[in-house]
């Protein structure tokens, strides 16, 4: 059954209880509790100890949580009523020796075996597979965020030239090899040659090695695309206004992503950011993807 099938509940339904929301960094756990809230739906944060920011996760019912403390995580969501849950905003994968798990969290991760220590995709994948055995929905963040998924073309007024959007289907190419690898979601492309691609550094650190590398001349594309096959409910490419300015001052001409299939954490922010430093924010699709 698809997460688009008609029998599933609908997310935004006020009478689906509780939104638990699984919260690492960055701004959009707020977000999601601010559309959940919107629905008329409650919603309750999950802060990750060391990862969730106060001033995003503040706001809004929250508890904070050792990462590996699955017991107490499972007992918090139930207590407050939530079927569905969210998993939103980067959490580093820590050591075996730093885990230290509680009694649930051992049994989860027995129970994760040979996941662990795969690549994100390959964990992600199970551990929603296991949430969904606990009795819990997981939900994508898409799913409430709408209005920040990435549409198709130009966002703002800078169009990208022949030469960049050569670029975008070399990236795209790259990214889907590295994406079947289960290694990153973007590279950065300039006249063709790949000057970075994104492994478990995040793209910030991609972004400033691309500076580094970058060759004389214009141009360059950061591209960011789902992995094929990747489990969008728990790690979609995300892009911010932050992202933008990295990508400025590492000389790039512009940001390429899959439209639909990346948030952006303020929309409105990243055009203009994008308008103002001269960037194109160009979206692209399954067709030009697939080389149609």
């Amino acid at each position: 059954m698809s997460e688009n099938d008609p029998l599933l509940p609908d997310p935004l339904a006020r009478d689906a209880g509780g939104v638990g929301i699984l919260a690492g960094g960055g701004p959009l756990p707020g977000q999601v509790a601010a559309a959940v809230a919107a629905s008329g739906r409650s919603p309750f944060i999950i802060a990750f100890q060391d990862f969730a920011e106060p001033a995003v996760v503040g706001a809004w019912p929250h508890v904070y949580v050792r990462l590996a403390a699955a017991g107490r995580i499972l007992s918090e969501l139930r207590e407050h009523g939530c079927r569905d849950i969210v998993l939103i905003g980067p959490v580093k994968r820590p050591s075996l020796r730093d885990i230290r798990p509680d009694a649930e969290g051992a049994r989860i991760l027995a129970r994760l075996g040979r996941a662990l220590f795969a690549g994100d995709d390959g964990l992600l994948g199970a551990l929603v597979r296991i949430l969904g055995e606990e009795g819990f929905t997981v939900r994508g963040a898409h799913e409430f965020l709408t209005a920040s998924l990435g549409r198709l073309g130009a966002l703002g007024r800078i169009q990208p030239d022949e030469r960049s959007l050569s670029d975008i289907r070399r990236g795209m190419e790259v990214v889907r090899t590295l994406g079947r690898l289960d290694i990153g979601q973007g590279c950065v492309v300039q006249d063709g040659v790949v000057l970075t691609v994104e492994a478990m550094e995040g793209t910030d650190a991609m972004l400033d090695r691309a500076g580094a590398c970058r060759q004389p001349g214009e141009g360059g594309v950061l591209v960011k695309l789902l992995k094929p096959g990747q489990e969008k409910r728990a790690d979609m490419p995300t892009i911010g206004p932050q992202t933008i300015n990295r990508a400025a001052r590492s000389g790039l001409a512009g940001v390429a992503f899959e439209a639909g299939g990346t948030l952006l954490t303020d929309p409105t922010a990243c055009i203009a950011e994008a308008d103002r430093l001269g960037l194109f924010l160009y979206g692209v699709g399954h067709a030009e993807q697939s080389g149609a």
